[in-house]
């Protein structure tokens, strides 16, 4: 993203500086071209300001941490903002650390998915590679993963003990592949989702549970009087008299 601004100061540089403080950016961040030099004019008569051209082309972690930022403050919850940034591996994972950060986290990490969210889809806007944006707040990510861990351990125990499948509460594709993946090697059950989005969830089932994936592929049974018209329609009409085909007794 590029912001080009213009900017006027009684010299250059403070009309440099005026421009950085407008974009909220350092000087090596910036080109600058100066539109017009000062001029002191004539015992003050005709006195004019330098005017200089500000560009700024925002990094990827630097639009990731502007949209963050003001988002936060027009939602009352203010916050300190760190940045961790591997160019090479197109990832940005922005810290967040202040007050009220419950609020933040909202009901089950919704309110914090949501913020990762929507600044994925603002640093990602107009750039070639896509970046992999993760928004976090005193390490509810790692503990919330070892909490699905923990469920999903207890679950497939469960699922073994009972010899019946078990769904889990409805979670995000990012909950859901923790889920998965934590009970890949486990012997003895295997894990599907089903549903639909928002609602979708993992069914973790004993391997050999009959149907265990939903009863895919299953024909539909038929019902017995449907089989038994079908039959009937099948045979041919008979005679009282012997039996045969009626198309043969004549």
């Amino acid at each position: 993203m590029i912001k080009v601004i213009e900017a006027k100061g009684d010299t250059i540089d403070a009309a440099i500086q005026n421009a950085l403080n407008i974009l909220g950016c350092d000087r090596d961040e910036v080109s600058v071209e100066v539109v017009s030099n000062p001029k002191s004019g004539f015992f003050g008569f005709g006195k004019q300001p330098a005017v200089v051209k500000v560009t700024f082309e925002a990094s990827p972690a630097g639009k990731a941490k502007d949209f963050l930022e003001g988002l936060l403050i027009r939602f009352g919850t203010p916050a300190h903002i760190e940045i961790s940034e591997n160019a090479d591996e197109k990832t940005i994972h922005l810290e967040l650390s202040g007050e009220n950060m419950g609020s933040i986290i909202g009901r089950r990490g919704d309110t914090l998915d949501a913020l990762q969210y929507l600044t994925s889809i603002v640093t990602n806007k107009d750039e070639e590679d896509r970046w992999r944006v993760t928004v976090d707040t005193e390490n509810y990510r790692a503990k919330r993963e070892a909490s699905l861990i923990a469920l999903a351990n207890k679950t497939a125990q469960k699922a073994l003990k009972y010899k019946k499948s078990v769904a889990l509460e409805p979670m995000n594709p990012h909950e859901r592949r923790i889920i998965h993946s934590a009970l890949q090697d486990t012997e003895g059950v295997t894990t599907y989702s089903t549903g639909s989005e928002p609602n979708r969830k993992v069914i973790i089932a004993p391997t050999d549970m009959p149907q265990s994936r939903g009863n895919a592929g299953r024909k539909p049974a038929q019902s017995r009087s449907g089989s038994a018209n079908r039959r009937s329609r099948s045979r041919k009409p008979r005679t009282k008299e012997t039996g045969t085909d009626a198309t043969q007794s004549n």
